[in-house]
């Protein structure tokens, strides 16, 4: 006769066998997840891109002082709008052509389109003029077929 052979299985060991094969499974899930394309990255690939990646500049005029503008742009998204080489001379006489731009920034990386921009009436002339400067550097910027 064969002989009878018992195997003991503890509680303690089926526990740590289920708790990892969940684990694993939870963890290969989580890289498809992580590495799997989103619909919006394809869209946004599939379509035509709208500026040539780059910094463009574009200078302002302000009593026989230039303000140099610089936007900074990829394919598709304006990334940063700032003004460079601002002389003390201009801060002091406009001092609201700072606080103006960072209002058209912050309304540009939120993907308004720059004809949408909404001006403050407090300083709507120097925001005009910031947003002319702007569509300069981004005209320069644009890709043309």
């Amino acid at each position: 006769m064969a002989k009878t052979k018992i195997v003991v299985i503890q509680l303690k060991e089926i526990i740590y066998t289920v708790i990892f094969a969940a684990l694993g499974i939870l963890l290969i899930l989580l890289l498809i997840f992580m590495f799997k394309p989103d619909k919006n990255d394809e869209a946004a690939s599939a379509g035509t891109d709208l500026y040539t990646a780059g910094v463009w500049n574009s200078s302002i005029a302000l009593n026989d002082m230039a303000i140099n503008l610089e936007v900074v742009v990829d394919k598709n998204h304006i990334n940063s709008v700032k003004i460079k080489n601002i002389d003390e001379a201009i801060t002091t006489m406009y001092p609201l052509v700072e606080p103006s731009l960072e209002a058209i920034a912050s309304q540009l990386y939120d993907d308004v389109p720059i004809d949408q921009v909404e001006i403050m009436e407090d300083s709507k002339y120097t925001q005009q003029l910031l947003i002319e400067a702007i569509k300069v550097a981004l005209e320069k910027a644009q890709v043309t077929e």
